[in-house]
């Protein structure tokens, strides 16, 4: 069964309805074609899940919720950036990193993570949906080398359930370009992550009004002190 068919059997005309409504309601433009691989992307992902076990949600319409539109409610921030490429941390099932490759197609998206099944989905993911502009990458994130693992620093490396906030910027900062940011997607913004390293500054906690979606998510911004 290819993808789109696993949209159809996934109650396509549903989740197409919910998916575009919920973009509109973050105030996004993003066309029809884009919307439907999103869709073919996220029946993908629930087919390796089955035996991958990236997530635990498996209803179709929390998918859309919970992943595509999760994903998306940052773009309304980065969109504001001067953003070319993006390293998405600990991406797992490609959340947000595959789906910010498919809707920005002008960014260069490198997705990385430790496990390596993890990966291979992640490989086909990018075959499946032909993005050219995404990048696997496997292994530790600090031990990730500029021009060897990946050819130059990122603009914009962000994260979505991948470790603490001190934790994240402390292992991703040699991978961040001058002037980049760290952007780190959150619950609830515990008071305990806000106190980082002296090298490091919280620039911006903001609340993500992810539509249809009853829970608080926060995105915040690091940047490191020269």
């Amino acid at each position: 069964m290819t993808a789109p068919q696993h949209a159809v059997a996934n109650g396509g005309n549903d989740l197409s309805g919910l998916l575009a409504d919920g973009i509109q309601r973050l105030g996004l433009s993003i066309p029809e074609e884009h919307q439907r691989r999103l869709l073919d992307y996220q029946a993908l992902l629930a087919k390796w899940n089955a035996s991958l076990q990236m997530t635990s949600i498996r209803d179709p319409r929390q998918m859309v919720v919970k992943h595509l539109l999760d994903s998306l409610s940052i773009l309304p921030r980065l969109d504001r950036e001067p953003i070319s490429r993006v390293l998405d941390v600990g991406s797992g099932g490609g959340l947000p990193g595959v789906v910010l490759a498919m809707v920005r197609p002008d960014w260069q998206v490198t997705v990385n993570d430790i496990v390596q099944k993890k990966t291979a989905f992640l490989t086909q993911a990018r075959a499946t949906f032909k993005l050219t502009n995404l990048t696997v990458v496997t292994g530790r994130v600090e031990s990730l080398v500029v021009g060897k693992d990946v050819p130059a620093p990122f603009d914009a490396i962000v994260s979505r359930a991948f470790a603490e906030l001190t934790d994240f910027v402390t292992l991703a900062h040699k991978l961040l370009a001058p002037n980049g940011s760290f952007w780190a997607m959150k619950g609830v913004a515990a008071e305990h992550e806000l106190s980082l390293p002296a090298d490091f500054e919280l620039v911006e906690r903001l609340s993500l009004n992810v539509p249809f979606l009853d829970a608080e998510r926060h995105l915040l911004r690091v940047k490191v002190i020269a």
